[in-house]
């Protein structure tokens, strides 16, 4: 069965784009590069990514130092990857996280004290599964800026993706500390105590999920494979009726609920009773063979040695 993972494009623009601090670069927008580097962020929030894109380049050539039209502009690509994997484009995805991570370097370059293009390339690292440089990444960002939660966030995604899972169960729990209504930091926490078979743990992250969002559909089937893990198959058949009904077609999850079913019908079922195995006669045939041959024998060896004796003469006189 998959392992289901939602990625939504709210996480793709969580940096975005209407405040991009930028503390050690000098900015030399203005003019008609603002102009475009605003209609862009229009264009990004109404996921016209590709106008976007062409917005931010009007901007980048207007005011090529500026950092932020580099972070803009990477955001948008980044997104624009992401919409393309959706629709089946991986070659154009692969391109457009490559200029994603081309214009966070060139920010990270205007800009190297600034946390902000190191946690930008970081979550893009991890969105292409290079794991190792998107937690070097997170690492840079949170020396420069210790508190940031999305740079905690992004190397916990970074951890995950290197199986490291109580280290990505620390990071998602400061995390949540910080940002207590971001629901990926629930979900990948609990992902990371599933791996660590901590299912409990795992079931009342899923729980503070759907207490959040009871038509969450993804945590319902999530919650019920935690319950199928633990054999607690009632419950997780209950799960998965639950996100039946608001995904009826959701063929991964009629699986999952058959299995549980199955192995609920399984554990209820009353014990074989053992079919009585016949006791062992002693006249079998082999047995009754055997004697003959050995009754043979004996008469033979009898005649054998009896041979050749005078037979005894009865002194009894018959009358």
């Amino acid at each position: 069965m998959k392992i289901r993972t939602t990625l939504t494009l709210s996480i793709l623009l969580s940096a975005l784009f209407f405040a991009v601090p930028v503390t050690n670069a000098k900015k030399r927008g203005g003019g008609d590069s603002e102009t475009h580097r605003m209609k862009g962020i229009e264009l990004a929030s109404a996921k016209q990514f590709d106008q976007a894109i062409a917005e931010f380049n009007k901007a980048v050539e207007g005011a090529p130092d500026d950092p932020r039209c580099y972070h803009d502009r990477g955001t948008a690509y980044r997104a624009a990857a992401r919409a393309a994997e959706l629709a089946g484009d991986q070659a154009g995805a692969s391109a457009k996280y490559t200029s994603a991570i081309t214009d966070f370097s060139k920010e990270i370059e205007l800009a190297p004290k600034d946390a902000a293009g190191y946690a930008e390339r970081s979550q893009t690292q991890d969105l292409i599964r290079q794991y190792d440089a998107a937690l070097a990444d997170a690492n840079k960002a949170l020396e420069l800026k210790p508190d940031d939660p999305l740079a905690i966030k992004f190397r916990g995604f970074a951890y995950i993706g290197l199986l490291q899972w109580d280290k990505a169960v620390a990071d998602f729990t400061v995390a949540i500390q910080k940002d207590p209504n971001d629901p990926q930091n629930y979900d990948r926490r609990a992902w990371a105590n599933r791996n660590l078979k901590n299912f409990p743990a795992a079931v009342e992250d899923y729980t503070t999920l759907l207490q959040k969002n009871p038509n969450d559909e993804d945590a319902l089937v999530r919650r019920g494979a935690t319950f199928a893990a633990m054999m607690e198959y009632e419950k997780a058949i209950a799960d998965y009726q639950a996100a039946l009904k608001i995904k009826p077609d959701d063929y991964d999850t009629v699986q999952r609920m058959q299995y549980a079913q199955g192995q609920l019908a399984a554990k209820n079922a009353p014990p074989a009773t053992p079919t009585p195995t016949p006791g062992s006669s002693i006249f079998t045939p082999a047995k009754i063979f055997f004697a003959v041959v050995i009754l043979v024998i004996i008469a033979v060896v009898v005649r054998l040695m009896t041979r050749g004796k005078p037979e005894e003469i009865s002194s009894s006189r018959i009358r």
